[in-house]
């Protein structure tokens, strides 16, 4: 999903409010470090992990520490502004959540690549699970696992 840099914008600072308001609520400490990280997530496109968040961050002279960046990570998964996933691999990876519509995933087995997809039927089933079972269904979460079709898959397995 492509959003202008408006959009983009008053994203950045909505989330910065929200942040602000879940740092204040649990006395926590608001350093710019912490608000750099969000800032720099929320200006990704991409699926991330921790440690290359963390180099990306480095590497733009941003004065973090590792430490740091995994605590925020945390921090902004509690608030509900990240979302963490497991893809079927030891390393968490992350993506921003707040102001994005819900969507699933498609993950290569081979590469690791994460590819977003969103069909109204999935909507659909939520919704008529939520009336049988008679529940209130707040999230989804459907990752499928494949192999892509790409002939520079750099980890294909014949």
């Amino acid at each position: 999903m492509t959003i202008t840099s408006d959009k983009l914008e008053q994203i950045v600072s909505e989330v910065k409010t929200i942040f602000t308001s879940h740092l204040e609520k649990f006395a926590l400490r608001k350093t710019p470090e912490r608000y750099a990280i969000l800032e720099e997530i929320y200006r990704r496109t991409d699926h991330f992990d921790a440690e290359a968040l963390y180099i990306h961050m480095k590497n733009q002279n941003y004065r973090v520490s590792r430490a740091t960046v995994y605590n925020t990570l945390e921090l902004l998964v509690s608030c509900d502004l990240i979302t963490k996933h497991q893809f079927g691999k030891n390393l968490a990876q992350y993506e921003k959540s707040y102001g994005f519509k819900q969507h699933d995933h498609l993950i290569c087995m081979d590469c690791g690549e994460v590819l977003e997809f969103c069909d109204p039927r999935i909507q659909q089933i939520k919704s008529m699970m939520g009336e049988i079972l008679e529940s209130d269904i707040k999230h989804h979460s459907l990752n499928l696992y494949g192999r892509c079709k790409k002939v520079v898959c750099d980890n294909r397995k014949d």
